[in-house]
């Protein structure tokens, strides 16, 4: 009778040992594959993508900060680009106009005004101008916003006599706002000013 109940507890010593090793093993499972979908999780979570030139590009491998940078860098460049890129076309012009003042605020449409009253847009119509710009760079302080930048480019007026360059440089600040299909960084230039438009050379054809 005693070896039974010496058999008897052995048996569940064994099943006890064997409850727990299941348990323990089940629990390591688990861990291995909580731990795993987080580290998924995280990673998909830092991954990020920006529009440059009209294409999504991902950008892994960056911090936010270095992303934050070529955004904003893109926003400036891209408005500049569209603001004075004008052509012997009205209907190109608008369009590219249109498109610039999305991403800027009151000050760009002041300027877009002033250049209007004074006819500017009309000459290069009637006088078959091509006019075409270059950023060479943009500098942005992401110290803190809105952030500060400056815009150096360099500005080609095609008239048919001569080709004139100029040294155009600006500054102004950005603002974080909400993305939209017109406004794809969600920034807003604001406080747009230039300080500096003058010729380099002149060029007769």
């Amino acid at each position: 009778m005693f070896t039974k109940a010496k058999n008897i507890e052995t048996a569940f010593r064994h099943v006890r040992a064997f409850t727990i090793v299941i348990i323990c093993g089940s629990l390591l499972v688990a861990g291995t594959a909580v731990y795993a979908y987080l580290g998924s999780v995280t990673k998909l979570q830092n991954r990020i993508y920006i529009l440059y030139e009209g294409k999504v590009l991902e950008a892994t491998g960056s911090n936010r900060r270095d992303v934050l940078l070529i955004e904003a860098q893109d926003h400036i460049r891209t408005f500049h680009e569209l603001f004075f890129r004008l052509e012997p076309d009205e209907k190109s012009n608008s369009r590219h106009l249109r498109r610039a003042l999305y991403l800027i605020d009151d000050s760009g449409k002041e300027a877009y005004k002033n250049f209007k009253e004074s006819n500017y847009y009309a000459g290069i119509v009637s006088n078959n101008i091509n006019q075409k710009l270059e950023v060479d760079s943009v500098q942005v302080d992401l110290q803190q916003q809105p952030y500060h930048f400056k815009c150096f480019a360099t500005q080609q007026i095609e008239r048919t006599s001569s080709t004139v360059t100029r040294s155009l440089i600006t500054e102004g600040e950005l603002r974080k706002i909400s993305s939209s299909e017109n406004n794809p960084h969600g920034f807003l230039i604001q406080h747009w000013k230039t300080l500096e438009n003058k010729d380099i050379s002149i060029k007769n054809q």
